[in-house]
């Protein structure tokens, strides 16, 4: 048990803070992990495969909508994630359970419910407040979709969908710009998508509903 370690991503300090003291309190041979943008939420997965949980918001710099929680489980579909958000949508719960999530929280919850919530993830059980909204057909399409591509062809489709240029994406991702152009080919044609507008529409679908 001193070796699990728990993933906290979020871009609020004083809520990472928050929830970090809780779980240092309740979860005490956890080490705590945390993370305020997406690319270091990647990092920090690629360097502790120690990890058994990730607690992540939706809303951080380099995210949009539910694609961190998409590259998440498709690059390490054996880390259970719980969502906490401050979106409280019932839309945009049911979407997080099905892109994937193992739990969602709000962030308006109790931290008794908060860890209620985590200990019942880690149990292998999902924990998500009731919602009235139905599963959209759409959404398992995209999820399925998505699920084609590799780590890399998301990281490039995250690049188009910032409406980048090849050139551009090349540098961003470390890459040859010959490499760049067969992964937009290839993910075009998994998304089924005509051009790279398209595609980066696909993307901006994930972004999730207002809750006003």
């Amino acid at each position: 048990m001193p070796d699990s370690t728990l993933l906290v991503a979020d871009d609020h300090p004083l809520f990472r803070a928050a929830l970090i003291h809780v779980l240092h309190e309740r979860f005490a041979p956890f080490s705590i992990l945390e993370a305020a943008s997406a690319q270091t939420l990647g990092t920090a997965l690629a360097e502790h495969p120690e990890i058994e949980l990730v607690l992540l918001d939706l809303a951080m710099p380099g995210a949009r909508g539910f694609s961190s929680l998409l590259h998440v489980r498709g690059e390490y579909p054996q880390i259970p994630v719980v969502v906490i958000s401050s979106n409280e949508h019932p839309r945009v719960i049911r979407r997080a359970q099905q892109f994937g999530a193992a739990g969602f929280i709000p962030k308006s919850s109790s931290a008794d419910d908060m860890v209620a919530a985590i200990r019942s993830v880690l149990d292998g059980d999902l924990s998500f407040p009731h919602t009235d909204a139905e599963s959209s057909p759409a959404d398992a399409d995209l999820a399925a979709r998505l699920a084609q591509l590799t780590p890399q062809q998301f990281r490039v489709l995250m690049c188009l969908a910032d409406g980048l240029l090849n050139k551009q994406i090349a540098h961003e991702l470390g890459l040859a710009e010959n490499t760049v152009k067969v992964h937009v080919t290839a993910i075009l044609k998994k998304l089924e998508c005509y051009s790279r507008t398209q595609a980066a529409v696909l993307v901006k679908s994930l972004e999730p509903e207002s809750t006003v």
